[in-house]
C-alpha cells in the first residue's frame, strides 16, 4: 500500500473543507479545524490555497463574543461554475441553472418544437443569461445505454434522432449527459424527497409516462443496456402495466382500485429485490400523497411477505428537473473541486 503525497493530500484536505461548506454553509477557519480535525497551518494554508484558486472567498466575520479581533468567515465563490438541468419531454422542455452551492439562478420552459439540437441549445443558453455552463445533464424518456450515454429505444419526443448527445456537446461546447428521466427522479427523492436516509429503494413513476427506478445500496442501478424499472412493458392481468395506471386512468378509477393496480406492479419488485421502500411520484403517483400510499402498502400486504414500506414523492416542484441538476452538479465539482 503506498503512502498518499504530499499533493494528494493537499487535495483530499482540500476537497473535503469544499464539500464542508457546501454541507454546512460558510464557516470560520476554528470550525474548519473542528470539522476536519486538520491542524491550524494545515487549515491555514488550505484557505490560502483555496481562496487564490478563485474557490473560496471572505463572506464576513463571526459575531462571536471573544478577545481580538473577530474571525474571517470563508464561504464557496457561488459563480465559479453553473451547470444546466433539462427535462426534455413529448410536449414541453424545462431549464434550470444552477450555480456551485446548488442555488437555482434561471430556468425557463417552453414548447417542444423545432430541431431538437436548436431548441435545447436555445433554452438552456436563454435560461443562463449571460453565465457560462459548465455542464449540462438532460433527462428524457426511454432507455438510455450506460456504456456510451445515447438512447437505445423510441421515447416519442418530436424529433428526436441518434447522434443528440454528440450534437448537444458541439453545439454548447460542453460535456452533456443524457439520463432516463425517472432515473433522475430517484435521485432527487434520494437527496431531497422521500427517500432520504433510505439505501434501497424502488421510485414508480405515474404520469407523463409509466416507469420506475431503482436504487440499491445507495447507488442507482441502470441495468446492462439501461433497462432496469421499465415496469411500463410488465402485463398485469393480461395487459401491460403502462396502460393500468396512466394519469388519464388513474383519473377515471377510485382510489381503492388505482392502488391496487399500483400494488400489483410494485409486487414485481417487491418479490424480486426487497427493497424494502416503495416511492410514488410522478402526477397521478405524487398527487395521491399519503392515503394513496397507504392503501398501495395495504395491497401489497396481502401480495407480498416482505415488508415494504410506500411513501408518496415529496419532491417540490420539477423532480426530473432537480435530478439532472443534482447530476451535473456532482459532475462539474468533480470538476472544479478535483
Amino acid at each position: 500500500m503506498k503512502t498518499a503525497t504530499p499533493a494528494m493530500a493537499r487535495a483530499i484536505n482540500d476537497r473535503l473543507a469544499l464539500d464542508l461548506l457546501l454541507d454546512r454553509g460558510p464557516l470560520t477557519a476554528p470550525q474548519l479545524r473542528e470539522l476536519t480535525g486538520l491542524s491550524r497551518p494545515t487549515v491555514s494554508d488550505l484557505i490560502e490555497r483555496l481562496t487564490q484558486g478563485g474557490l473560496i472567498e471572505v463572506t464576513g466575520e463571526s459575531g462571536e463574543a471573544r478577545r481580538g479581533p473577530n474571525a474571517r468567515v470563508y464561504g464557496l465563490v457561488a459563480g465559479r461554475a453553473h451547470v444546466a438541468g433539462v427535462d426534455l419531454r413529448r410536449e414541453t422542455i424545462s431549464v434550470a441553472v444552477a450555480d456551485i452551492t446548488g442555488q437555482v439562478v434561471g430556468s425557463r420552459t417552453r414548447p417542444i418544437g423545432g430541431d431538437l439540437v436548436d431548441l435545447v441549445a436555445e433554452v438552456v443558453t436563454e435560461a443562463a443569461g449571460e453565465r457560462e455552463i459548465d455542464t449540462v445533464v438532460v433527462g428524457a424518456p426511454g432507455l438510455v445505454a450506460p456504456r456510451d450515454g445515447e438512447l437505445v429505444s423510441s421515447n416519442d419526443v418530436p424529433g428526436w434522432r441518434t447522434g443528440l448527445v454528440a450534437a448537444w456537446r458541439e453545439r454548447l461546447g460542453v460535456p452533456v449527459t443524457l439520463e432516463n428521466e425517472v432515473n433522475l427522479a430517484a435521485i432527487a427523492e434520494l437527496r431531497t424527497g422521500a427517500a432520504q436516509g433510505a439505501e434501497d429503494f424502488v421510485l414508480m413513476w405515474v404520469g407523463d409516462g409509466v416507469g420506475a427506478a431503482v436504487v440499491l445500496g445507495g447507488r442507482l442501478r441502470r441495468g446492462v443496456s439501461g433497462g432496469a424499472g421499465e415496469i411500463g412493458f410488465l402485463e398485469v392481468d393480461g395487459t401491460a402495466f403502462c396502460n393500468l395506471v396512466t394519469e388519464s386512468v388513474a383519473n377515471r378509477l377510485d382510489r381503492a382500485e388505482f392502488a391496487a393496480r399500483l400494488a400489483k406492479g410494485a409486487f414485481a419488485f417487491v418479490t424480486l429485490l426487497d427493497p424494502g421502500l416503495v416511492v410514488l411520484g410522478g402526477e397521478a403517483g405524487q398527487a395521491g400523497g399519503g392515503e394513496l400510499a397507504a392503501e398501495v402498502a395495504a395491497r401489497l400486504r396481502e401480495l407480498a411477505p416482505a415488508p415494504t414500506e410506500v411513501r408518496a414523492s415529496t419532491v417540490a416542484g420539477n423532480a426530473v428537473l432537480q435530478g439532472a441538476v443534482l447530476t451535473a452538479l456532482d459532475q462539474a465539482r468533480d470538476h472544479v473541486f478535483g
